[in-house]
């Protein structure tokens, strides 16, 4: 594919150097600059509160690409610089430096940002969110020796980052307004699954409680939650969310609805312009909705999907929503979606106080989505071949472990 394009990534993480390899390994020989903030390179996210926050994974092995991987595949990497506009007439990005930059087609994939506190105290030192690599450094740091933790929220990063600072010996509380960790991620029969596995580990859960402010001199010593309780801290993790990086956006007069809306294509309504990873708010034509995903395999075949679309290609990304984690002896998947309170009945198939399980979440009979704990042989695939099948499945037979569950997909 012969051609003076040159095409332009803005979002130098995950879904950006896959997007960039998707390019060259689809036949585009035109020009490709993939631009990040930050001055590493790109990198993969999941293991920041995993295996390198514990030390057990090297740095080099978080990165997509080696350095060399870049410059024999022509891909130019500018590193250390923020694209501050966005003109979609003269097709032209603007740059902090002064500089600018012309593009044929341009991949918006600037990822997202953790959402802050604003309580009293949140200037204290000791506090941390975790986004970045050198985020993950300045952690296992504070908490490899042990001390005080106290984790504020109750999501992945929070429950992730607990479950580290445990391992490393660390006495952990964990604060959350909800009832039960996960809560919007597993709802709350699978949340109260993981909060049962952190209390086993010694982890003070205290839920229903909203944090209201940081004590100490020029260093966090103490949380205080709105009943007056007062926890000593010698670090504090804040994982209350992200928010997608939607300003680009915003000033180029994108349609933006809790990140910027695309289609299956991953387009926005500027057919030069795509999008992908975190901040896309992306159209499944598998459930007929938009869903904005904020995990590792959607950076990742989302970024694969844009560089394919970007050459004009057919592309539908309904790829039913996938992550995992590692938590003490507890490692899980899941696939699927639902909204809000969008299923009927979870459906549990295994050993659930052994840690050794499926679990099924059910609306109008069918597996909408579901979730492996330790079950390696077969893992998520069979999981994710009853929700492609979209058959109605008898949950007696899908608890029955006389009953394999691809006869169930294919019935």
């Amino acid at each position: 594919m012969t051609t003076e394009q040159t095409f332009v990534i803005v979002g130098a993480g995950l879904a950006g150097a896959k997007a960039a390899q998707s390019l060259r390994e689809e036949g585009f020989d035109g020009g490709i600059t993939l631009i990040g903030a930050e001055t590493e390179l790109p990198y993969e996210r999941p293991p920041l509160s995993k295996g390198f926050l514990l030390g057990k994974e090297d740095q080099a092995k978080v990165y997509v690409h080696d350095e060399a991987w870049y410059g024999e595949h022509s891909v130019e990497l500018v590193l250390g610089s923020r694209v501050t506009g966005l003109d979609r007439g003269s097709r032209r990005l603007e740059l902090d430096g002064g500089g600018h930059l012309g593009y044929d087609k341009l991949l918006l994939v600037p990822g997202a940002s953790p959402r802050r506190l604003d309580v009293p105290g949140v200037e204290l030192d000791g506090l941390h969110y975790l986004r970045s690599l050198e985020d993950s450094r300045r952690l296992r740091e504070a908490i490899r020796g042990g001390g005080r933790v106290v984790v504020v929220g109750a999501g992945w990063i929070g429950l992730e980052t607990a479950a580290a600072a445990r391992e490393y010996g660390c006495e952990v509380t964990v604060v959350a307004p909800q009832p039960v960790p996960l809560r919007a991620a597993l709802g709350p029969e699978m949340g109260a699954f993981f909060a049962e596995v952190h209390r086993r580990h010694g982890v003070d859960l205290r839920f229903g409680r909203q944090v209201t402010g940081f004590v100490g001199e020029e260093r966090v010593r103490k949380v205080v939650t709105d009943d007056g309780a007062e926890i000593p801290a010698d670090v504090v993790i804040v994982g209350v969310g992200v928010q997608p990086n939607v300003e680009l956006a915003v000033l180029a007069g994108l349609a933006v609805d809790n990140g910027i809306v695309v289609d299956a294509s991953l387009r926005t309504e500027d057919p030069d312009v795509h999008a992908a990873g975190d901040v896309a708010n992306a159209f499944n034509p598998r459930y007929g909705a938009h869903i904005r995903v904020e995990h590792w395999a959607n950076a990742l075949n989302g970024g694969l999907a844009a560089g394919k679309a970007m050459l004009g290609q057919e592309v539908v990304y309904d790829r039913p929503p996938y992550f995992f984690t590692d938590q003490y002896d507890v490692g899980m998947e899941f696939s699927g979606w639902f909204a809000p309170g969008g299923y009927d009945s979870v459906v549990v198939r295994g050993d659930l106080e052994g840690n050794a399980f499926y679990a099924f979440w059910l609306a109008g009979g069918r597996v909408v989505a579901g979730m492996h704990v330790n079950q390696w042989d077969d893992g998520i695939s069979p999981v994710q071949e009853l929700i492609r099948a979209a058959v109605p499945v008898d949950p007696a037979r899908l608890t029955d472990l006389s009953v394999p569950l691809a006869d169930l997909a294919k019935s």
